[in-house]
């Protein structure tokens, strides 16, 4: 598989909610689904704000051998699953997972109080699924991290506010240097509709705009 099969197999269901088709069935931050959809093999939680650590929403697509996965500070929420923090490695599901640092260096909630703060081990994930590796920023800036990321597909928020601005998503793209990068959190409710457009016409690299389902 090449990282154009990946994104061919790729569903984004709003905001930073996305599926990849499988085997395995692999859901990032699900949130707010619609109608009936696979079950998932795994399940990934990049941090416990409602709209990426949704249980419900976790519930609806879990199956007798789900597994779970996600950030320390989500697991209160989510009973029976697996935690990673950054840096850390696991193997399940059959894929490779590795948890990566999601965090803001720009976005206060109020003076020196950001949204999504280091110490509070949000994440990101790359996942490789037979050896294409996808990555999942979560809610972070463009962090001095991104420099040493290795993936194929780059899933990155462009809404700004609480997560980078489009041209900072830009910057972030170039550091990262995937094959193909695909905008997320963005237009339902958080950024505008265009937010994608405009990042697919300052990126110089190949650029994927999904509809969200």
């Amino acid at each position: 598989m090449n990282a154009r099969d990946l994104v061919d197999r790729l569903h984004w269901l709003g905001h930073d909610s996305f599926r990849l088709d499988g085997p395995p069935v692999i859901y990032f931050d699900p949130w707010k689904l619609k109608g009936e959809l696979p079950k998932a093999d795994l399940v990934l939680v990049s941090h416990e704000h409602h709209d990426h650590c949704s249980p419900d929403d976790v519930k609806k697509i879990s199956g007798p051998d789900t597994v779970v996965v996600s950030n320390t500070g989500s697991a209160a929420k989510l009973p029976g699953g697996q935690v990673m923090r950054p840096g850390e490695r696991l193997s399940t599901a059959g894929v490779e997972i590795e948890a990566v640092r999601a965090y803001n260096i720009n976005k206060f909630r109020s003076p020196g109080n950001p949204f999504h703060p280091l110490e509070a081990e949000h994440v990101g994930y790359v996942v490789t699924v037979e050896g294409v590796r996808i990555y999942h920023a979560g809610d972070t800036d463009h962090i001095p991290e991104m420099e040493d990321l290795d993936c194929d597909v780059a899933l990155l928020p462009v809404s700004g506010t609480y997560v980078m601005t489009v041209e900072e998503a830009v910057a972030a793209a170039q550091a990262i240097g995937p094959e193909i990068v695909v905008p997320m959190h963005y237009g339902s409710g958080i950024g505008t509709a265009s937010d994608g457009e405009r990042f697919a016409q300052l990126y110089e690299g190949q650029v994927v705009l999904l509809g969200a389902e």
